[in-house]
């Protein structure tokens, strides 16, 4: 599999500001060299969530959760390791490069979803009709290639022979292919279709969306699942917007990729649609990453104000301070395509600058519900609404909508507080941590300790030559670190911690790095100096004791009597000093 080399890692770890990184996510605050903020992990009245910028590194007082800017992301995003370097990495503007070796499986759907992708836009040159019905539709050939837009044949294999001696188990995989009820072969899942092919954040064909230029068969189909594509997921325009060079303050979600591809051509390049499917929480994440707005655009018909509404209850436990989710209604007869040719640019921006906050909907979405000229009604829609508002994370967000829920109802803001529940999704609790592996001797422990605290004492280490071949759990990583300090000596904290990410002792890493610190970098040496002196002792009365224990048993040899011999004057010269 491709693997990131570590010198990048390590570039992009002393690059990163983890405060920049969790202030994207989390409002933090200025508390003397650190930053406070409460936990986005557990709920919690008063803040015990620090960040601190000299360790480049978090911790959570109250639930224990820490970790470096990727162990957040890993957390708080559900990303994966290598995602939370792509994300880190973007940010810097830097280009991840690979280590290549035995390529994974998933490469390998990735370039039979590549060549596929090239085929269709070959064959969009070939297919009048297509063409024609992109014309119709404003498509410019600009925006047709920004968009990769391509035509799939209306044949049976046109695919499977383009792509020639691919693997048809591999084409079954990608979603390319579908094997024939009988077994006795396969056939093109896009046939005579305009293709739109769903790209990653790294720019990789995943999927593909076909709408069909005649009335046979369903208007628009979608790839199914794969190993590479979960439509609960991606966004199609995700990747174009991001390569674009509009201001992505906000994002606009729209339902079809000709909406998106029918913006672009207008200028609105800050758009996106949901694949076939609702909008997730994972949706909202990806957008929130890149922008502080979101902008849903739906039908203003009866179906368009459901589909806003579940929209919503997806969104509330995404809502925090800085973040904004607004509602466009179109007017009947309608889509996001056909109003911006109608009204142009202008008139479209106009439209989104009106868009109603979700508050205004949920709001007003409740008042619907009851009478709210009566006290009962009024009482039903504060029981509708608590629901609701406990989703959204504690915040000034929650506090004033709950204000604003309290005005209509007629009850006292801190009244109005109390009837509400506890907030039901306090935060992302945080990836399962492996069981800690602990050291058994304390002095190892606060070692290690005072390396992660001040990485650079490890130049001024003075590291007897027996604890190199001591057996005492925990000290083969007290020396190895040594070394590495020594061969790297700009490694932070953070950047210790990611080299020893895959090894079984990094949960107790980062506990020890969670500790306070207590004691400057002079005294750091110090301390350290004496304790691996200790350490030595300890090691060489251990060696003495099991030479002594032998020789109870049987004789010991020439070589062992020189070594005890050596051992025991060695003890006696450390106590004479």
């Amino acid at each position: 599999m491709s693997r990131i080399p570590q010198h990048f890692i390590d570039e992009v770890i002393a690059r990163t500001d983890i405060v920049d990184v969790i202030t994207q996510r989390v409002p933090l605050k200025k508390a003397g060299r650190e930053f406070k903020a409460c936990c986005p992990f557990h709920d919690e009245k008063s803040p015990s969530f620090t960040v601190s910028p000299a360790k480049q590194f978090y911790h959570c007082f109250g639930c224990g959760e820490h970790g470096t800017a990727i162990g957040f992301l890993m957390a708080y995003e559900r990303l994966t390791f290598v995602e939370s370097i792509e994300e880190l990495a973007g940010a810097l503007g830097m280009e991840v490069p690979q280590e290549a070796s035995a390529p994974r499986p998933s490469e390998d759907l990735y370039r039979l979803l590549g060549q596929a992708g090239d085929f269709f836009v070959r064959s969009l040159k070939n297919a009048p009709d297509a063409v024609d019905y992109l014309k119709r539709r404003g498509v410019s050939g600009e925006i047709a290639k920004d968009y990769a837009i391509g035509y799939a044949p209306d044949e049976w294999d046109a695919l499977m022979r383009a792509l020639g001696d691919a693997d048809k188990r591999r084409l079954l995989a990608a979603g390319l292919i579908i094997a024939r009820d009988d077994n006795s072969g396969y056939y093109d899942r896009f046939r005579g279709r305009i293709m739109f092919p769903i790209r990653d954040h790294r720019g990789r064909v995943v999927a593909f969306g076909g709408r069909a230029l005649t009335d046979n068969g369903p208007k628009y189909l979608n790839s199914p699942e794969t190993e590479v594509f979960h439509k609960g997921r991606e966004l199609y325009g995700l990747y174009e917007a991001r390569q674009s060079r509009a201001d992505l303050a906000s994002l606009l979600v729209v339902e079809g990729y000709m909406d998106v591809v029918g913006l672009a051509q207008f200028g609105v390049r800050n758009c996106v649609a949901t694949l076939g499917t609702s909008t997730t929480a994972d949706h909202l994440k990806r957008l929130f990453r890149i922008a502080s707005e979101v902008v849903f655009c739906f039908d203003g018909d009866r179906a368009g104000r459901q589909a806003a509404w579940r929209a919503l209850n997806v969104s509330l436990s995404e809502i925090r301070d800085g973040r904004q989710i607004r509602f466009l209604f179109l007017p009947d007869g309608e889509d996001p395509d056909s109003l911006v040719r109608a009204e142009g640019e202008d008139g479209f921006r106009a439209r989104l600058a009106n868009a109603r906050p979700l508050s205004e909907f949920l709001l007003d979405h409740l008042r619907e519900q009851v009478d709210t000229d009566s006290l009962d009604g009024l009482a039903r829609m504060a029981e509708l609404a608590k629901p609701l508002v406990a989703q959204v994370p504690k915040g000034v967000y929650r506090d004033m909508l709950t204000v604003r829920l309290a005005e209509i109802v007629g009850l006292p803001p801190e009244r109005m507080a109390d009837h509400l529940p506890a907030n039901r999704t306090p935060g992302r609790a945080p990836a399962s941590r492996p069981q800690q592996v602990r050291p058994r001797s304390p002095l190892v422990g606060r070692a290690i300790g005072l390396l992660l605290h001040h990485p650079a004492i490890a130049a001024n280490a003075q590291t007897p030559a027996n604890l190199g071949e001591s057996t005492t759990p925990g000290m083969e990583v007290l020396t190895t670190l040594i070394e590495q300090l020594r061969e790297h000596p700009h490694l932070s904290t953070a950047g210790v911690l990611e080299r020893w990410r895959e090894h079984k002792f990094f949960p107790r890493l980062e506990a020890l790095a969670s500790t306070e610190a207590l004691i400057d970098a002079k005294q750091a040496v110090s301390e350290l100096n004496g304790i691996l002196n200790k350490l030595s002792r300890g090691e060489t009365a251990h060696r003495c004791a099991q030479l002594v224990e032998k020789s109870k048993h049987e004789a010991r040899d020439e070589q062992e009597q020189r070594e005890l011999a050596a051992l025991l004057a060695s003890r006696v010269s450390t106590n004479d000093t």
